[in-house]
This record gives C-alpha cells, structure tokens and sequence, in this order.
C-alpha cells in the first residue's frame, strides 16, 4: 500500500492556487495601457499572482494529518 504524499487538503489548495494564478494573469492581460503599464498590469495583477504562488507554497508545505487506520 501506498501513501500519498500529500492529503485531500493540500491538492484542494493547489487546485485553488492554479486558480487564483490564472485569475492575476487575466487581470495583468486585461490592461488597456501600453505595453501592460497601467494599474492592471503592473500593481494589482502581480499581486494577485503572488498571492497564488505563495498559496502554492502553503499547500506544499502543509503536513497532511495522519489517520489512524
């Protein structure tokens, strides 16, 4: 038998890590200026990517619980 390494818990943050990567990458995508140098594109779209990277990083590094079995 063999364990996962990580439990229910950590893909669900992943999964919600990809999502809120692709979300920042829209955002950044969604500027008018030119070349991407408005608020969309240079304040607010990274920000929300980093967010989702270190959302990543949690999930990665959070220690599933053990079950009993």
């Amino acid at each position: 038998m063999s364990k996962l390494p990580f439990g229910k818990k950590n893909y669900q943050m992943m999964i919600i890590g990809v999502v809120v990567l692709l979300i920042g990458f829209v955002i950044m995508s969604m500027d008018k200026e030119p070349y991407g140098f408005g608020f969309l594109g240079l304040t607010l779209g990274p920000i929300v990517v980093l967010a989702g990277f270190i959302i990543e990083i949690i999930a990665i590094l959070h220690t599933p619980k053990q079950e009993n079995n």
